[in-house]
């Protein structure tokens, strides 16, 4: 890292990327704000925000069963446990009755409410609730790394599964009659995103995490006319909202995840607006 570092210090050369803290938080946002980008378009088009929300609220659950299994890594206990509940919830979803947001707000209630009950009773909530908040400052070099196999993995799934994907979520039926295999290619939307955003829960914090994927996606869906214009704005939006939020973060002494957040809230406002004067001119 440290010929990365001294590379950065040349081409950086600013009070707030000094620290070596501040230049993993930079390197952290460089590789996942563009992976919140593209995800966020699948999520907004498909209706599926509430989804992404439900498995960053289940994080909780997925560290009191690792806790308990005497699983080390929190981060594999999250992980492991967000897929199972992605891939549980869709296929209710697929094959049951009841409305998307109705199966998945049953789902996210009874796991949150078992994360809680078990760290509570087990006396370690205490120890856990930085989750809730999250802090960009203390990501290591190894979390990048997995940050970015989960990016690498994501440009995989879009490169083969794009259009069956942009399908599928337009009209199913019209899917099926063309031969898709709807419920895998749902089920591959549910475990990346879960795998993203349980991996980027740390950083972000899960009271977060959804915004950062919802808000640059919805964005950009005002603006866009095309779904190549949709993605690349959204992939911009999210890339400057992460740059200037940490950079804001930075001097104001705020909780970058949120800052972030703040930042991506009036580029949407920003937006809005545009939109509803291009519409009335």
């Amino acid at each position: 890292m440290e010929s990365i570092y001294s590379f950065m210090n040349l081409i950086l050369p600013f009070e707030w990327a000094s620290p070596d803290f501040m230049k993993n938080a930079l390197l952290a946002i460089i590789v996942v704000c563009p992976l919140f980008g593209t995800l966020g378009t699948a999520v907004v088009s498909n209706k599926m925000s509430f989804f992404s929300d439900a498995i960053g609220h289940s994080s909780l659950t997925g560290i009191a069963l690792g806790v308990i299994l005497g699983i080390r890594e929190p981060t594999v206990a999250m992980v492991g446990f967000s897929l199972i509940l992605g891939f549980t919830i869709i296929s209710v979803k697929l094959k049951g009755k009841a409305s998307a947001d109705t199966i998945i707000g049953v789902f996210s209630s009874a796991s949150v409410a078992l994360g809680i009950v078990l760290l509570s009773s087990s006396g370690n909530f205490g120890k856990y609730q930085r989750y809730l908040v999250g802090d960009i400052l203390s990501i290591r070099p190894g979390e990048i790394a997995l940050l970015l196999l989960a990016a690498l993995a994501l440009l995989l799934v879009w490169i083969f599964f794009y259009n069956k994907m942009l399908i599928t979520n337009l009209h199913l039926t019209f899917a099926k009659s063309r031969g898709i295999r709807t419920f895998w290619i749902e089920q591959i939307f549910a475990l990346v995103t879960a795998a993203t955003v349980t991996l980027s829960i740390r950083w972000t914090g899960l009271l977060v995490i959804n915004s950062l994927l919802v808000l640059p996606a919805a964005a950009s869906r005002l603006l866009s006319r095309t779904s190549r214009q949709y993605l690349c704005s959204s992939i911009v939006i999210s890339f400057a909202s992460g740059i200037l939020g940490l950079i804001l973060s930075y001097y104001i002494g705020s909780a970058s995840g949120a800052t972030i957040v703040i930042v991506n809230t009036v580029i949407f406002a920003l937006c809005f607006l545009a939109s509803t004067i291009k519409r009335h001119f």
